[in-house]
Formats: structure tokens, sequence, C-alpha cells
């Protein structure tokens, strides 16, 4: 499967942007992630959305840069990137579905958000900061639902991890 990019740029208007973290929502727009999401600058989406109408209430929150994941198929789907990367401040930010389409990626990174597994989790190694929000779709198994949120001021940036719903 060739991997397509897709790059956007951002600026908070405060000092400090907050940036929700979703994924494998697999067509399910909880109330309580949507409450989450609430005053975020941005929403990163990262993948197994499912359906359009998941990203249309995402964006009547905030701007929403998301990816396709496994289970995103159809025409509307054929527009979304396997691959994204945001800037935000002095953070660049790759996105991608799977922890396993990573790869060798060229540009330099300080964070990459994935989904798929369902299992939240945040984990530094070599100076990359890996945060993977869980799902906030149907539960699998006895995995909490669940979503995060990226702080971000300058060239700092802060992960945290929600639980939704035990």
């Amino acid at each position: 499967m060739a991997a397509s990019s897709s790059a956007a740029s951002f600026s908070a208007s405060s000092k400090v942007a907050r940036i929700g973290l979703i994924s494998d929502t697999h067509n399910l727009v909880r109330p309580e992630a949507l409450r989450h999401l609430i005053g975020c600058d941005a929403i990163i989406h990262a993948g197994d959305i499912c359906e359009p109408a998941v990203l249309d209430a995402l964006r009547d929150i905030a701007p929403v840069t998301a990816v396709r994941g496994n289970n995103d198929f159809g025409p509307w789907a054929d527009g979304l990137p396997t691959h994204a990367t945001l800037t935000v401040h002095d953070i660049t930010i790759l996105v991608v579905h799977d922890i396993a389409d990573v790869g060798a990626r060229r540009e330099p990174v300080r964070v990459v958000v994935t989904g798929h597994s369902h299992q939240p989790r945040i984990d530094e190694r070599d100076g990359v900061l890996f945060v993977n929000p869980g799902s906030a779709g149907p539960r699998r198994f006895k995995l909490p639902i669940s979503a995060g949120l990226l702080l971000i001021d300058g060239a700092q940036v802060h992960a945290t991890l929600h639980t939704l719903i035990a």
C-alpha cells in the first residue's frame, strides 16, 4: 500500500496549545469524547473513523487532522492520508493509525500519535513521545474507553490520557 502524506501547520492563539487526541471511534461519537475535546485548539484522529459524520462532529469543535485506519473504506476515506504531519508551535507531530507504519520516517518529529491497538499508552523513546489515546469508540475486550491531550508550549510538550468510561 502506498503511503500518502499530509502536512499542516497550526498556530494557536493562546500561549499553550491544547490538542485533543482521539482514535478508533468506529462510527461511535460518544458525548464523553465530545466533552473531553471541548476547548481544544485542534483535534487529531488517529484512524478507524468508519463514517465521515464522525469527522463532521469533531470539526464542530476544532480543526481536525485525521488519518485513514484499516477500517476506513469508501470514497469518503480515499481522501484521508495514511500519514499526516502537523506542526504546533515548535513541535512536529506524526500521525499514523498503526505504529508499525511509522517506519523510517525522514522528517524529524517530536511526537508520534497512533491508534489501532485500542490500548492507551504514553511512551518516550530516543526523544520521541509516542502517544496512543486508546479507543473512544466501542469497547474492545476489557480496555477502557479513552482519549488523550497534548499541551504544547513552544518547544515543550506534555501528553495525558483520560479515561472517558472505565
